[in-house]
């Protein structure tokens, strides 16, 4: 019951409420992704396994929640001179996608070393691509620019009550219509937008649940600030999972330090390692940051510890499947 009286306590972006809010705006544009399950992964991990398949999400990930709440949320005056975001992956075509829907543009500024698969995914859904430095400060500068000169509306990543909310809506989905017996939860971290809006969700339906996140060793500033108790940021990231290399925002680290039960990191030849799997046993194709979960709960340090004894139906978020086969390959033949 901890986790119900902090969320009464604590004011936090979103909340059941705004999740659920969400979830009737978006219902007539998004997937309800299904759940698979698999007796030779659940003999792996020791436990009953049950993955959503947010890679078969619209846009191929499940970005296109957030966005879609985002862009609908907007009034007509905001919304007519179109949306504009940096982004090197999902949330660009997820953003793009939205706003095709809506008829309204979407000046998405990429990075330049952006994986080619998600801007071709960009242009597919007709985002205007305008390019910057790999830099945060480049990909920043160049968006206020757009900003400038547009009078686009700013729709951030991850940073936003209603993105969190749009994310959420996979737990009422999870618990409310698919597999209410589960136990814990775990999911990919990286700017914390998506275990933001699940755990605010899945602790309201069941307080007792828990929800435990997934991060590459190589892009561990969630583990760092948990353990910190303050947001850490990296001079670098160095990791397979290109959607996991963002950093905590103010909204989403109140909800990841009071929500989330705990941090399992991994190394990248575990999460290439569940690629293959997915890929093999399910059948199915995940991007790194996708895959990163099984990775979790596959690792002795989440099999080995004695908190973790009791988690025995987890649910398992397939966060996307956008990979570049290439680079896909070349990571099996690792």
């Amino acid at each position: 019951m901890e986790a119900e009286s902090q969320m009464r306590e604590v004011k936090y972006a979103a909340d059941i409420s705004s999740i659920r809010e969400a979830q009737a705006r978006i219902k007539p544009f998004v997937h309800q992704t299904p759940v698979l399950s698999s007796e030779s992964l659940n003999a792996l991990a020791g436990r009953q396994l049950f993955f959503k398949c947010e890679c078969f999400q619209k846009g191929g990930a499940f970005k296109f929640r957030g966005a879609c709440n985002a862009v609908f949320s907007l009034d007509d005056d905001q919304a007519v001179k179109g949306v504009v975001t940096h982004s090197s992956g999902n949330h660009a075509a997820a953003l793009s996608l939205a706003a095709k829907l809506r008829g309204i543009p979407a000046y998405i500024v990429i990075p330049k070393n952006a994986p080619k698969c998600k801007v071709e995914n960009v242009i597919r859904y007709g985002g205007q691509v305008i390019w910057s430095e790999p830099t945060m400060q480049s990909r920043e500068s160049t968006a206020a620019k757009v900003l400038q000169e547009t009078g686009a509306v700013l729709l951030h990543p991850y940073n936003d009550r209603r993105i969190i909310s749009g994310q959420g809506t996979i737990s009422l989905e999870l618990l409310e219509q698919q597999v209410p017996q589960l136990d814990t939860i775990i999911v990919p971290i990286s700017g914390g937008g998506l275990i933001s809006g699940v755990a605010l969700a899945a602790k309201s339906i069941n307080p007792a649940i828990r929800v435990l996140a997934a991060e590459p060793e190589g892009a561990n500033d969630a583990a760092q600030s948990k353990a910190a108790g303050r947001i850490i940021t990296l001079p670098e990231t160095n990791t397979v999972a290109d959607g996991l290399r963002a950093f905590l925002g103010d909204l989403t680290w109140p909800v990841v330090r009071d929500l989330v039960d705990g941090i399992i990191t991994v190394e990248d030849k575990e999460i290439i390692h569940a690629m293959k799997l997915c890929y093999e046993i399910l059948k199915v194709v995940v991007e790194p940051s996708g895959a990163i979960g099984l990775a979790a709960v596959l690792s002795d340090s989440f099999k080995k510890n004695s908190a973790w004894k009791d988690c025995s139906n987890i649910g398992i978020i397939l966060s996307g499947g956008n990979v570049d086969l290439g680079i896909l390959w070349d990571a099996y033949r690792k």
